[in-house]
């Protein structure tokens, strides 16, 4: 695309996402995320975009980092005791955030939790789960599959199996955006 309708594109996009970042998004998919959500009203109350297939709970209470939760299919967000998601984190297709849980004792009361806090620089791989009151520093990649049920607040690090736990300490995240 030549720069004007990149500007055009721009423009429209922001229109259903202010103050959004479509760099690292292809148009195409920026402009699906719109037909299902602003048109068909999938996940109409969430202000950035998310994938179709993707359930998000209590948008509000998550903050989120340069990245759009949910935006990779079927991803389950609930965000009803606070999520709060770092900079540059990545989260794979299929992962579960849940930051509410059930009383044991009577399952129509929910326990109160403090939010889950995902540092900056983190990869959530496909089919993780991270569990109410979880605490993960910053630069942590969760394997495939690991179920996360207690805080990691370290960093550098790499989490797998069910309950996870650590299998890998890692160097310093280093950023360096790819030429394009």
């Amino acid at each position: 695309m030549n720069n004007d309708t990149n500007k055009l594109f721009t423009s429209f996009a922001r229109l259903f996402y202010p103050g959004f970042n479509f760099d690292t998004y292809s148009k195409r998919t920026i402009l699906a995320m719109v037909f299902y959500q602003k048109i068909l009203r999938i996940n109409g109350s969430v202000p950035w975009p998310v994938h179709f297939t993707s359930k998000v709970k209590a948008p509000k209470k998550i903050a989120r980092g340069t990245k759009a939760p949910g935006f990779s299919p079927g991803c389950y967000l609930d965000g009803r005791n606070g999520i709060v998601i770092g900079e540059n984190v990545w989260i794979g297709p299929y992962v579960s955030i849940i930051s509410m849980d059930h009383n044991l004792n009577n399952y129509f009361l929910f326990k109160a939790e403090e939010p889950i806090v995902i540092g900056k620089d983190s990869l959530l791989t496909t089919h993780c789960i991270i569990l109410p009151g979880v605490t993960l520093g910053e630069h942590t990649v969760v394997a495939a599959g690991a179920v996360v049920t207690k805080s990691f607040p370290e960093g550098d690090q790499v989490l797998a199996g069910n309950p996870a736990k650590v299998i890998k300490r890692l160097e310093k995240y280093d950023f360096k955006q790819p030429i394009t």
